[in-house]
């Protein structure tokens, strides 16, 4: 089935130094573009990310401090893979959460003010986990190697859910076998930066998601600590929550004027 388009798509991959979206850098960049009338167009480039890459994250996608030493840096690469991009949606595999940040980090880094105005991104991961059976039967089958019998009695399915757990704490060694930090690691905020350091309450208004104002309204902040902002401004966080938060003081200090 070929996609219905009103506007070019972007599919690509990053591969990185690592896995942190403030931090790490890109090394490798891949761009499918499919345009509406079925024209494609593709593009990759090697990236010299001015920073050593890890032995152990060579060893997942083999790209070497030696193999980009003579490449270009993303600065030099940003208003090409800008071009390319500008007019397009964008689609990748975990995205969302990580290819986009991290490009957004890269272009504003680059001084190329990247945002998601006037596009969507389609994050074909997220179509994977919701197509797929994420049913407790099927979690069960998965993690524990049983059918789940008399399913959707209560009983059955409690003592089936104890089991997933404890099988999921065996399977993964990076779960902390803590209740308090479990909840922590299944609780989904929205939220306003792809870092999820401002995030939204109940009331829809931003609040910061860390450090000592952790769950207060950035607004409220804002007006009773100015320094905070100046702070984070200045200090090693996301290009991008910088950004958020900016637009947060200056839609603040609009309805004041108005």
């Amino acid at each position: 089935m070929e996609l219905k388009l009103n506007k070019p798509i972007c599919f690509f991959d990053l591969e990185t130094t690592g896995i942190d979206i403030g931090k790490d850098r890109i090394v490798e960049i891949s761009i499918f573009k499919v345009f509406p009338n079925g024209n494609k167009e593709s593009k990759t480039w090697l990236v010299n990310p001015t920073i050593p890459i890890p032995a152990q994250t060579t060893a997942v996608h083999g790209i070497t401090d030696e193999k980009v030493a003579n490449e270009p840096t993303f600065n030099e690469l940003a208003a090409q893979v800008y071009n390319m991009i500008k007019d397009s949606d964008l689609a990748g595999f975990n995205s969302d959460r990580f290819d986009i940040p991290l490009l957004a980090e890269e272009m504003l880094r680059a001084g190329v003010d990247f945002d998601m105005k006037n596009r969507v991104s389609v994050d074909v991961q997220t179509v994977f986990h919701k197509m797929e059976e994420r049913t407790l039967g099927a979690a069960h089958k998965f993690y524990c190697g049983k059918t789940l019998e008399n399913a959707h009695s209560a009983e059955a399915d409690t003592m089936a859910t104890y089991e997933i757990l404890k099988a999921q704490l065996d399977r993964y060694p990076e779960l902390e076998n803590d209740m308090k930090s479990l909840s922590e690691f299944t609780t989904r905020k929205k939220i306003a930066d792809f870092a999820g350091m401002i995030a939204f309450d109940k009331d829809n208004e931003e609040i910061f998601t860390f450090g000592k104002h952790k769950g207060v309204k950035v607004d409220k902040i804002l007006e009773t600590e100015p320094g905070y902002f100046s702070w984070i401004q200045n200090a090693d966080f996301p290009l991008y929550t910088k950004k958020v938060l900016t637009a947060i003081k200056l839609r603040k200090l609009n309805n004041k004027l108005s």
